[in-house]
């Protein structure tokens, strides 16, 4: 399975996998960067999934009747 394949939390347990093979420090150094830049693209993946994800969300509001209102999620960098 290819990085781009796996899920959020597929990529989020591959790099708590990545971190625990990297904090014992017994790996030879080429062996680390290897697993540091397989790390470091699962962060640019998981930011990329999380940034569509929150362009997904709907704000509720109650309305003047008191139910839920649905309003489109506003992008406070905008």
């Amino acid at each position: 399975m290819t990085e781009q394949e796996l899920s959020f939390e597929q990529s989020l347990a591959r790099l708590d996998e990545i971190v625990r093979h990297l904090e014992k420090g017994d790996l030879p150094l080429n062996d680390s960067l290897s697993l540091f830049e397989e790390g470091t693209g699962l962060i640019r993946r998981c930011g990329t999934m999380l940034d569509e994800a929150e362009q997904k969300v709907v704000k509720l509001k109650k309305g003047p009747d008191r139910h839920p209102q649905e309003l489109p999620f506003e992008d406070d960098n905008a």
